[in-house]
């Protein structure tokens, strides 16, 4: 029986990459997941994958910026017992040199990658408190603790989420549900594989340990903070970047 034996998730963003590798890490532990990604195909499959698995899932597509889908998203929870587990990873990026940046890509990134997971964590801590059981982790990134050129929409989006999971983890407390951050750095995914080598050198350059994250090593983390080992552990941001916000 795995750790997380009656629990059920929420995995937005998961049709593919962290979000994916997240899904598949909680089900196997014994999560009902709930997979959310903007694509209907993408998040199918995913469940599908755990379903065939001999785990459970259920597809909820749509884009969770949107209140009324995000009703609907923890609503499927419902028929595995209600939420008890949210991950925050949905997100999207404009990037651009703020002088130069269009308003609608500094509105859409806030929108997507921090007004969801306020969205999100406001409806699903409704059965986590009723049940005094739950655990939200935001997935923020490395940048939103040291910033970076061009993405002064994203990386005040994801130092948005920071802000969110300390005053969300100190809200939700006395109902036992812990609220964390994860914070990636460089990961390895179809973004990083259309660098040029020039590229992925100049990154490499910045990284300790001289070596891109994997989606993996974002799922470890993530169900470490759904364990039982971790049940004393709150309003933290771990990062998972490599040795980059040393």
């Amino acid at each position: 029986m795995g750790i997380l034996e009656g629990k059920t998730a929420i995995v937005t963003g998961a049709g593919r990459g962290i979000g994916k590798s997240i899904a598949l890490s909680l089900a196997a532990q014994g999560a009902a997941i709930v997979v959310n990604s903007a694509r209907e195909e993408s998040c199918g499959a995913v469940a599908d994958e755990i379903n065939r698995a001999g785990g459970k899932a259920v597809a909820a597509a749509g884009d969770v910026g949107d209140a009324a889908v995000v009703e609907r998203v923890v609503k499927a929870a419902d028929q595995f017992g209600g939420a008890s587990i949210l991950v925050n990873n949905a997100g999207i990026t404009r990037d651009g040199l703020a002088m130069r940046m269009k308003e609608e890509d500094w509105d859409e990134v806030l929108r997507v990658n921090l007004k969801s997971a306020f969205l999100l964590s406001k409806a699903a801590s409704r059965p986590m408190m009723k049940a005094t059981w739950g655990r939200i982790i935001n997935i923020t990134s490395i940048v939103g603790v040291l910033g970076n050129p061009g993405q002064a929409n994203y990386c005040a989006a994801k130092a948005g989420m920071i802000g969110l999971t300390k005053s969300l983890a100190k809200e939700l407390a006395p109902r036992n549900i812990l609220v964390n951050a994860i914070a990636p750095g460089f990961i390895t995914t179809d973004m990083t594989q259309k660098l040029t080598d020039d590229q992925k050198n100049g990154i490499l350059s910045l990284i300790p340990l001289k070596a891109f994250g994997t989606a993996e090593n974002i799922a470890g983390p993530v169900l470490f903070l759904c364990s039982p080992a971790a049940d004393y552990i709150t309003g933290s941001v771990i990062e998972v970047a490599g040795g980059m916000g040393m």
